[in-house]
């Protein structure tokens, strides 16, 4: 009798080892890609301890369902369920890095509008240089993403998400590019209400400038403003930031609540 059990003993953590990992998979693909998590900022190390510390604190919860699907299983059958499992995770996070890139998009758009097109951007999140406001804009609600605890509806999220999609039913490709396509024109829409008042600005400032320079052509007056409708929008990034944030955080927290 206690050889038997010795001999089963290796196979229970076999197997606790192929179902904590099939969990890893749907968090750390979900990590790879959810803003914040997935900066180069953060080392590769450090994401890689957070994403096996995230599976530890939820195996528990989640080991006894997918017990009854791993068990059992070939190993051509246990690759799929793994790449299945990491595209779900990784979708998840997608939609979520999807509200951030709108942002930056339409802050980049919004700071080439007030007059910053000419200067040199900073590195921030991405490895690719972005203007300051852009930079601002993103830097900040990146911030607020961990200041207002997201980073653990996130984890949350990607439990529940197991009574939505249970792991070995299969990834419904189609509900999957609907909901991309939701949440991308979604982000989209609440980044140009953040950014919206900036290109009001940029369209009064440029026609008023345009008048002036028609009144007196001898002056070059488009340059001349330039300084001025710099500071204008920075005076107007000063005046809207808060709101603009706010907005775009609650419109971010309403989509993660809802899943």
């Amino acid at each position: 009798m206690p050889i038997t059990a010795t001999a089963a003993l290796p196979e229970a953590i076999s197997a606790a080892a192929i179902t904590a990992f099939i969990i890893f998979c749907r968090i750390g693909g979900c990590l790879m890609v959810m803003p914040g998590f997935s900066s180069p900022r953060v080392p590769f190390q450090a994401r890689m301890f957070l994403a096996i510390a995230a599976t530890l604190a939820v195996a528990p919860l989640l080991m006894p369902s997918i017990d009854q699907i791993t068990s059992g299983l070939s190993p051509p059958a246990l690759a799929q369920l793994i790449i299945a499992e990491t595209i779900t995770g990784a979708i998840l996070g997608l939609m979520g890095r999807f509200f951030f890139l709108a942002l930056q998009f339409m802050a980049t758009a919004a700071a080439t509008a007030i007059g910053f097109g000419g200067i040199p951007g900073s590195l921030a999140e991405d490895t690719e240089p972005a203007m300051a406001p852009a930079t601002l804009f993103t830097l900040t609600a990146t911030l607020l993403f961990f200041l207002t605890d997201q980073h653990l509806e996130v984890i949350g999220a990607l439990i529940e998400t197991y009574e939505v999609v249970p792991p070995g039913e299969g990834l419904n490709t189609n509900i999957a590019l609907r909901r991309l396509a939701d949440t991308l024109a979604a982000s989209f829409h609440v980044s140009l209400q953040v950014c919206a008042p900036f290109f009001v600005y940029s369209l009064v400032i440029n026609f008023l400038v345009g008048v002036a320079n028609k009144l007196t052509p001898q002056i070059p007056v488009y340059f001349i403003s330039m300084p001025f409708v710099l500071v204008g929008g920075l005076l107007l990034m000063h005046a809207s930031i808060d709101e603009a944030l706010r907005l775009f955080m609650s419109a971010f927290i309403s989509w993660l609540a809802k899943g």
